[in-house]
C-alpha cells in the first residue's frame, strides 16, 4: 500500500502512473478516456448484489436509492434493473455527498463534470469529484433523478440502523453505507420531493448497505454505540 497526499482522484492518478511505469494491470471500478474495459467488467461483478436480492424480493421496488461515489455501484444497479426490468423499472435516484457531487454538478450540467475539492465529507468512501465516464454513460440514460445529502444526513441513517423502531432488524452500516437511506429519510419528510418521484405508502424501496463500520472508533463516536453492541442486538 502506497500512501499519496491528496484525494481519492489523486490516488486514482497516481496508481495509474506508476501502473504504466512498471507494465501493472490497474484493476479499478472508476473509467476515464482509454480506460474502460476492466472498470466495465467490475461494474458487472456488481450486479451480483440485485441477483441475490432478486431471489429474496417478494415483489419488484418501485423506488430505488443508492449512493454514488464515482458512479460504479450506482449505474451498475441502474442498468440492470433496466435491462430486467424494462418500462417496468422502479424510479432510480443517485445519491452524492453534498461536499463531492460530482454525479449530482454532471447531470445538473449535462455533461461529465470534476467538482472542485472544498471541505471533506464524513461519507470518505464516496468522497469523489470526478464520474466515472463509463457510469456516467448509463446514469446519463437511465437514472431518473440525482439528489445530495448532508453529512447530518448520513449519520442519522447510521443512528437509525443501528437503533431501529417496530421491531425491525439493527444493520451495521458505515458513513457512506447508509447513504441511501438518508436520502429516502429526506424525500420522505420533504412533501414536494415525495410528489417529485411519486413516492407514497404503497412505494416499495430498494437500498444497499455499502458499507459496514470500516472505522470502529468513528463509528462509536457518531452512532454512540461499538459495532459489536449493534450486532448483538440482532441475536
Amino acid at each position: 500500500m502506497i500512501r499519496i497526499e491528496g484525494n481519492y482522484d489523486d490516488s486514482v492518478a497516481e496508481a495509474s502512473r506508476v501502473a504504466a511505469e512498471n507494465g501493472w494491470i490497474t484493476v479499478s471500478d472508476t473509467s476515464w478516456s482509454g480506460y474502460e474495459r476492466i472498470p466495465g467488467l467490475v461494474m458487472q461483478g456488481y450486479t451480483a448484489l440485485l441477483s441475490e436480492a432478486f431471489r429474496q424480493l417478494p415483489e419488484h421496488p418501485t423506488h430505488v436509492f443508492i449512493q454514488s461515489g464515482v458512479g460504479g455501484v450506482a449505474a451498475a444497479i441502474a442498468g440492470h434493473f433496466a435491462v430486467l426490468s424494462g418500462d417496468d423499472r422502479p424510479f432510480f435516484t443517485v445519491v452524492d455527498p453534498s461536499r463531492a457531487a460530482c454525479l449530482f454538478e454532471s447531470a445538473r450540467a449535462g455533461h461529465p463534470v470534476k467538482v472542485n475539492h472544498g471541505q471533506s465529507t464524513v461519507m470518505a468512501m464516496l468522497e469523489c469529484y470526478e464520474p466515472s465516464l463509463v457510469a456516467w454513460r448509463i446514469l446519463s440514460r437511465v437514472a431518473d433523478a440525482f439528489t445530495t445529502v448532508e453529512d447530518h444526513d448520513a449519520i442519522n441513517a447510521m443512528k437509525r440502523l443501528a437503533n431501529p423502531t417496530d421491531g425491525d432488524p439493527t444493520v451495521v452500516a458505515g458513513e457512506s453505507g447508509g447513504v441511501g437511506l438518508a436520502a429516502l429519510l429526506k424525500a420522505a419528510s420533504d412533501s414536494a420531493f415525495r410528489d417529485t418521484i411519486g413516492i407514497g405508502s404503497n412505494s416499495r424501496v430498494f437500498l444497499i448497505n455499502t458499507e459496514g463500520a470500516t472505522d470502529p472508533i468513528l463509528y462509536e463516536k457518531l452512532v454512540g454505540a461499538t459495532p459489536a453492541a449493534v450486532s448483538a442486538k440482532k441475536r
